[in-house]
C-alpha cells in the first residue's frame, strides 16, 4: 500500500508540473497579449515606414518647386516635404505635370496620394480633394513694365479719363455762362453782341473764350457797367481756373508717366490685363469682371507684358516677384500691391489616411525656427 501510495503521489506531482508549464506556453504565445513596452498594431505611431510609395504630384513653380538640371527638385514646398517625409518615414516619389489643374485630377483620380507646390486652396478644389493645413499665406501681385522709356499711352489714357473730362467740361460751362450773361447785359448797347439772337450769342461766347485765354480782344468787348464789372471777374476767375486746371493736368501726367497707367487693382478695369489660364487668379478676375487674355504659363504672359502685348500680368505674388527678379529685372517691376489673401496647402485624395499625421508634421515643421530661415532664403521674407 505505501508502494502504491508513492506512486500516486509522483504522478501527481508530474501532473500539476506539465498543466504549469502549458499555461506559460500558452501565456507567451497568445495572439491577444502585448508587451507592455510595445505599442499594439492600432496604436502604432504614424511614423512607421508605410508598405507603399507614395506618389507626389509636383509642377514647377519657382520658388516653391523647381526642377535642377540634374533632374532633382528644389524649393521652399520641397524641403517642406521632405522635411515632413523625414519625420514621418515615408518613402515617395514625384511625378511631374504641368498645370495645377493636373496635380488636382491626378489626386482626385488616384494617380496621385499628394500633389504639392503652389496649390491655392479654392471653396471649387475643396469640393473635389482634401487639403492639409495651410503652410503659407499670400496673396495677388501685379507685374506692370518698368517706365523707362517715354510711352504716349499713359498721356493719352490720362487726357482721356473721365476728371480730366469733367475738368474740361466744368471750364466749358462756365464759359457759356458768362458768354449768356455778357450777351444779355450788351446786346441792347453794344453792337458787337446785337444783330439778333443767334449773332449775339456767338459773339459773347467767343468773346467769353477769348478772355478766358487771355488773348487780345481788340475793342471787341462789353460796354455797360455790368458787363465790364462781370468781364472783370471773369477774367481773374479764368487766371485761377486755367491755373489750378493745368497744375492738375500735369501733375496727372507725370505721375501716370513715372509710375505708370497701374498702380493697384483699382486700376485693372482699364487696361490690358493678363493671367494664368485655369488659375485661381484667372477665376478672381472674372469673379470681378476683370477682362484678361490668358496664357498658358506664368513665363509667356511675362513675355507679353515685356513686348508691350498686355498692360499688367496678375498672378501669386510670391511666384511674380521671383520670377521678374531671376529674368526680368531689367524690363518689369513687381507692384508693392497685394490683394486676394491665399493659401498654400498639400492636396489629398477625399478620406485620405495620411491627413491627420500629414497635418502633424506639417504643423511641427513650421512652427520650427527651420521654417522660418528656409522662407527668408527663398524669398527674402521673416
Amino acid at each position: 500500500m505505501r508502494r502504491v501510495a508513492s506512486w500516486t503521489m509522483a504522478l501527481g506531482l508530474i501532473v500539476i508540473v506539465a498543466c504549469v508549464g502549458a499555461g506559460a506556453t500558452l501565456a507567451q504565445t497568445s495572439p491577444d497579449q502585448t508587451s507592455p513596452d510595445q505599442p499594439s498594431p492600432d496604436l502604432a505611431s504614424p511614423s512607421a515606414s508605410p508598405a507603399k510609395e507614395i506618389s507626389v504630384g509636383i509642377k514647377q513653380a519657382p520658388p516653391f518647386a523647381f526642377k535642377l538640371q540634374d533632374g532633382s527638385w528644389s524649393g521652399l514646398s520641397i524641403d517642406l516635404w521632405q522635411k515632413m517625409a523625414g519625420r514621418l518615414n515615408l518613402r515617395f516619389r514625384y511625378v511631374e505635370v504641368p498645370a495645377v489643374q493636373d496635380q488636382i485630377d491626378g489626386v482626385v483620380s488616384g494617380r496621385f496620394d499628394a500633389a504639392m507646390a503652389a496649390i491655392t486652396v479654392t471653396a471649387d478644389r475643396e469640393k473635389a480633394v482634401d487639403f492639409t493645413q495651410p503652410f503659407f499665406t499670400t496673396g495677388l501681385g501685379i507685374a506692370t513694365p518698368l517706365n523707362n522709356q517715354p510711352s504716349w499711352r499713359p498721356v493719352l489714357h490720362a487726357l482721356t479719363s473721365f476728371g480730366f473730362l469733367q475738368a474740361v467740361l466744368a471750364l466749358v460751362i462756365i464759359s457759356v455762362v458768362v458768354g449768356v450773361l455778357i450777351w444779355m447785359f450788351e446786346r441792347r448797347h453794344n453792337d458787337d453782341f446785337g444783330g439778333g439772337v443767334a449773332k449775339g450769342l456767338f459773339s459773347s461766347m467767343w468773346w467769353s473764350t477769348i478772355a478766358a485765354t487771355q488773348a487780345s480782344t481788340g475793342d471787341f468787348g462789353p460796354r455797360t457797367v455790368p458787363g465790364r464789372v462781370l468781364a472783370a471777374l471773369w477774367m481773374m476767375g479764368s487766371i485761377i481756373a486755367i491755373a489750378v486746371f493745368t497744375a492738375g493736368v500735369t501733375s496727372v501726367l507725370t505721375v501716370t508717366q513715372m509710375e505708370g497707367m497701374v498702380q493697384g487693382e483699382s486700376d485693372l478695369a482699364a487696361v490690358r490685363v493678363g493671367a494664368v489660364q485655369s488659375s485661381s487668379t484667372a477665376s478672381y478676375l472674372d469673379s470681378t469682371q476683370i477682362r484678361h487674355q490668358d496664357f498658358a504659363s506664368i513665363q509667356q504672359g511675362l513675355n507679353a507684358l515685356r513686348a508691350g502685348k498686355i498692360d499688367a500680368l496678375v498672378h501669386d505674388k510670391p511666384l511674380l516677384g521671383w520670377l521678374v527678379g531671376q529674368n526680368y529685372a531689367t524690363s518689369l517691376q513687381v507692384l508693392d500691391a497685394t490683394f486676394d489673401q491665399q493659401q498654400y496647402a498639400i492636396a489629398l485624395p477625399l478620406g485620405s489616411p495620411l491627413r491627420k499625421s500629414l497635418d502633424v508634421a506639417l504643423l511641427q515643421t513650421i512652427e520650427s525656427d527651420w521654417w522660418k530661415q528656409a522662407v527668408f532664403q527663398y524669398l527674402g521674407e521673416k
